[in-house]
């Protein structure tokens, strides 16, 4: 195993791990009613992830906030959406097991989930048009998700980001996410994170401060940001375009 993709392995295994104990401290201190580590429950498919995209080279790292609930929450994967992991990134037949909780109104199907992640799909469909096939997204950018649980509360299963939550163990996470940050950067040599979104910008240069990093930053594609749909999403694409290698 080329030693990026060993190194990036163990990292992600460790925070895999670390996470799923804050996870369920979070739900004793009543932060939220259900926390998801995908990490462990879709481990197999995220440890492909890496094994097809950690070793290509690349020295800029995506870095996203933490799980959607049809996307990473489904599959393990950042910015999943399940037409792109399935022809795309050509990863099939791995089955994923279930949450340590399950909220009734979020299941977890895995690579069969029936709905797209539009986040997703916005973002793999522009690096696929500027770079061509996956192999060539990942000789320019890595992707991964500072942190990597997916926090659900209230009957609905509302999504809460991580900047929405706070209390010792958000903090402890939060430091945690930051230090899989920083061995992700160590592992690939990466030059430069580009946080999608301010809240990842903000946490890139809360981690790498000192490391010679650079940071940049560029309009998440959520749907529900503005920014996102202005001019029928053309300002985001090409927003996104000027800071990509």
């Amino acid at each position: 195993m080329p030693e990026p993709i060993a190194e990036l392995t163990r990292a992600a295994a460790g925070l895999r791990d670390d996470s799923e104990e804050l996870a369920r401290r979070l739900e004793v201190e009543g932060v939220a009613d259900c926390v998801y580590n995908p990490l462990m429950y879709a481990w197999e498919i995220h440890e492909e992830f890496i094994r097809i995209s950690g070793g290509e080279g690349a020295k800029t790292i995506l870095l996203g906030m933490n799980p959607g609930p049809h996307g990473m929450g489904q599959m393990g994967i950042p910015f999943a959406a399940t037409s792109v992991v399935r022809d795309l990134l050509g990863i099939s037949g791995i089955d994923v097991d279930k949450p340590a909780v399950t909220h009734p109104r979020r299941p977890v199907n895995g690579l069969s989930h029936p709905k797209e992640e539009v986040s997703g799909t916005r973002l793999w469909g522009l690096l696929q048009d500027r770079y061509g096939s996956a192999r060539q997204i990942f000789q320019n950018v890595f992707l991964v998700n500072h942190c990597p649980l997916m926090i659900l509360d209230g009957p609905r299963g509302t999504n809460i980001t991580p900047n929405n939550v706070s209390g010792p163990s958000v903090r402890d996470l939060l430091e945690r996410c930051d230090q899989h940050l920083r061995e992700a950067v160590i592992a690939l040599g990466a030059e430069e994170v580009i946080g999608i979104g301010k809240y990842a910008e903000k946490r890139a240069n809360l981690a790498l401060s000192g490391m010679g990093t650079r940071v940049k930053t560029c309009w998440h594609p959520s749907p529900a940001s503005p920014l996102a749909n202005r001019n029928g999403g053309e300002d985001w694409r090409k927003n996104v375009r000027d800071v990509l290698p």
